[in-house]
């Protein structure tokens, strides 16, 4: 495990300096490679910028620039960045402006040390990882998005791309919440051939990330069974 996890590199950004040097320990003890840390908002853009994680653990509140902020900016230069949120707030507000923002997952700062490290792992292969009972809560807003009226007009619509019969189905299963692991289990291929299908789908449809292919899917009734 120590060493799938050292192909993964981590950055962790905190305000302050002892939680985020427990964590940054925390993860090279497990395996994972902590290629950066930050203890402010600017400092968090810089950094990542240079150090290029696949992971960034990620507080809110910092000084400088919020840790939104931060997410919306690095996630918008690099699409395939994943970002795990580490909070002390589990309020709703926070946790659905994080994922607005581009995280990939939200986890409490109560959470175990084992809870953290399997949230990183998981976050790395873009599973939505959240703290128990946040997770309905994040599913619940993508269709209260959903029933709202589009932006655009239908004329401004381009004709909608065609998708194969196995990525609306994968589509279909992203839409309900099953994680890329619930979904190769239950279509009986490969975590990693989920992964490409999701990646195929974002490139046909040129959406960006998960909340964007759900809000797609939602919209289009593929949630339903």
């Amino acid at each position: 495990m120590s060493e799938e996890r050292g192909t993964i590199r981590v950055m962790v950004v905190d305000d302050h300096p002892m939680w985020r040097d427990a964590v940054a320990r925390d993860l090279a003890e497990a395996g994972f490679e902590v290629v950066a840390t930050a203890g402010d908002g600017e400092q968090a853009v810089r950094r990542a910028m240079a150090a290029a994680p696949d992971v960034l653990v990620l507080d809110l509140n910092l000084p400088a620039k919020p840790g939104v902020q931060v997410c919306k900016e690095l996630v918008a230069a690099d699409p395939a960045l994943r970002v795990l949120v580490l909070s002390a707030s589990g309020e709703h507000a926070d946790v659905l402006e994080a994922v607005k923002s581009g995280a990939t997952g939200y986890l409490l700062k109560s959470a175990s040390t084992e809870e953290l490290l399997d949230a990183v792992g998981r976050t790395a292969v873009g599973d939505p990882v959240f703290t128990p009972g946040l997770a309905g809560l994040v599913l619940g807003e993508y269709r209260r998005l959903a029933s709202e009226p589009a932006p655009t007009s239908d004329a401004d619509e381009p004709k909608a791309p065609r998708l194969t019969e196995r990525e609306t189905e994968v589509l279909r299963l992203v839409a309900k919440g099953l994680s890329y692991k619930q979904i190769a289990e239950r279509l009986v291929i490969s975590h990693r051939t989920v992964q490409n299908h999701v990646q195929n789908t974002l490139g046909k449809l040129q959406l960006h990330n998960r909340v964007e292919l759900v809000r797609y899917a939602i919209e289009r009734g593929l949630d339903g069974e």
